[in-house]
């Protein structure tokens, strides 16, 4: 059944029928994915303060294009930071815990903004939000594959993208009405409710009895499948599963076991920013601008917003029933074609390199056409629907399988002895990656013009495609303990019981 079914069945033994109940599950799932939010809103943050600040009367608040690159990037750098720490914070304070202290930073970055006075404080309160996002990146989707079952993991893994994808499009609409001071305090507003909420849920039970602390785990069990569930039979699968891996050597980081499923999971967060998702969210607007679409660049983004959302519905409703891999290649192939033409349109269109000026961006760029491009013949209305609709697809793409998925099965591959310390360091990578093409981008758009980035973005998806196909494994209506097993064995996912 689906994700919106409050009991599913789990065994049927004779004419019983075993129900989990779910309703508690979505409850502490939604409380923890507000977390993603407010990653999302503060991602993009940038796309609609930039234009405005660039053009603020405030000499002290004014930014040129270094310093709008800065704040631009400065949310990725704060989430690699995040990311790094939060490999300490998952196994030592539980899942939870980390994604409640993620509120501090975020909670006082927001503030920073919002009462800004100059450039230093936009950039350090972008850097704690981003700080934020980073621990949030490295808990939350732990924490969700931890608690769920294997009939909703997929869809509710998926909560995460789904979640910052709201978080981005609330910030598109609301920067249509907002100024920008005023979207700094929107921001606060999921991360306390937030807070608020997760001081009712329960803590991640493979953490709790990897911790000792059974008698807790079997209470959180109970409280996320409810009492009438068979949770006692799930509770000792994960018992047998912690007990294999209780401690963690260097000699057993160099096994399969460990080394493999750490390696596709960093990897796959490497090559998911590798696309290019991170700057084209952050300069959506200006991106629009330079391109000279028909509509004005907050519009375009607020659209964007709006077709990324639909996509990661779909992703969602997907994951169970079509499988990772399928989504990967779908997602994959997606993102190769739209790039491919976007690159082929800013060739054509795009005027030298040297006379972009990013800080006249909020006025609009005209955009010089080359003598005898056969996109100077088009219909001006038609060619300029190009960048818009290539975005579309692009998003659309990333949605469907990079977004979600690479998040996924970060959270279903790795092993529990592993886990934390693990997915920090994908994250810390992922967002160490994003800071770095987030930074150069205006700059090399500023030497080379639009098509140099989305050539580069063209040939990854090349590369995501030949990557999925070698070492992406399909954990779709798996248990934890399974995944886990296949990596021990390298031949089933099925586990052999004792």
């Amino acid at each position: 059944k689906g994700m919106t079914d409050e009991r599913t069945p789990l065994i049927t033994n004779g004419n019983t029928v075993i129900y989990t109940s779910n309703k508690r599950l979505f409850l502490a799932v939604f409380a923890a994915v507000l977390g993603n939010f407010n990653s999302g809103f503060s991602l993009v943050y940038a796309s609609s303060a930039i234009p405005q600040l660039t053009t603020i009367d405030n000499p002290n608040l004014r930014m040129n294009t270094l310093i709008a690159s800065w704040f631009g990037s400065m949310f990725t750098l704060g989430a690699a930071a995040g990311g790094i720490s939060a490999m300490v914070l998952n196994d030592n304070i539980g899942r939870k815990l980390s994604i409640m202290v993620s509120a501090v930073p975020s909670a006082v970055g927001y503030l920073l903004m919002g009462s800004a006075q100059a450039v230093w404080m936009l950039l350090l309160g972008r850097f704690l939000t981003g700080f934020a996002g980073g621990m949030t990146a490295a808990s939350i989707p732990v924490y969700v594959s931890e608690i769920s079952h294997p009939k909703v993991r997929g869809t509710l893994g998926s909560c995460p993208q789904i979640t910052a994808v709201f978080g981005a499009l609330a910030l598109y609409a609301l920067g249509l009405v907002l100024p920008w001071r005023w979207l700094a305090v929107a921001g606060e507003v999921p991360t306390l409710i937030m807070l608020i909420l997760l001081c009712f849920m329960p803590d991640s039970p493979r953490y709790l009895i990897a911790k000792g602390r059974s008698d807790q785990a079997l209470k959180s069990l109970e409280w996320l499948r409810g009492s009438g569930s068979d949770y006692m039979t799930e509770y000792y699968q994960i018992e047998e599963s912690v007990s294999l891996q209780a401690r963690i050597t260097w000699a057993e980081l160099g096994t399969p076991f460990y080394y493999k499923p750490i390696l596709i999971s960093v990897v796959m967060r490497f090559l998911q920013q590798m696309t290019g998702i991170t700057p084209i969210l952050v300069y959506l607007e200006p991106i629009f601008n330079m391109s000279k679409v028909i509509l004005p660049g907050q519009y375009d983004a607020t659209i964007v917003g709006a077709v990324r959302l639909v996509s990661v519905l779909i992703a969602a409703s997907l994951m169970d029933k079509a499988g990772r891999r399928i989504l990967l290649f779908t997602s994959g192939f997606l993102m190769f074609l739209s790039m491919l033409v976007l690159c082929l349109y800013t060739l054509y269109t795009s005027c030298p390199a040297h006379n972009v000026n990013l800080t006249a961006i909020p006025s609009g760029l005209i955009v010089a056409q080359e003598p005898g491009s056969p996109l100077q013949m088009a219909s001006p209305n038609l060619v300029t629907l190009i960048p818009l609709i290539g975005t579309m697809v692009i998003i659309f793409g990333y949605a469907m399988g990079w977004g979600p998925i690479t998040w996924l099965l970060m959270s279903e591959i790795l092993p529990l002895g592993a886990r934390g310390v693990a997915s920090g360091l994908c994250v810390g990578v992922s967002w160490i990656t994003a800071f770095v093409l987030t930074q150069v981008f205006m700059t090399v758009v500023e030497t080379y013009g639009l098509f140099a980035p989305f050539a580069f973005f063209c040939v990854i998806s090349v590369i995501n495609l030949i990557f999925t196909g070698a070492a992406v494994p399909e954990t779709r209506g798996r248990s934890l303990e399974e995944i886990e097993n296949y990596f021990r064995t390298g031949r089933t996912l099925s586990i052999n019981r004792r």
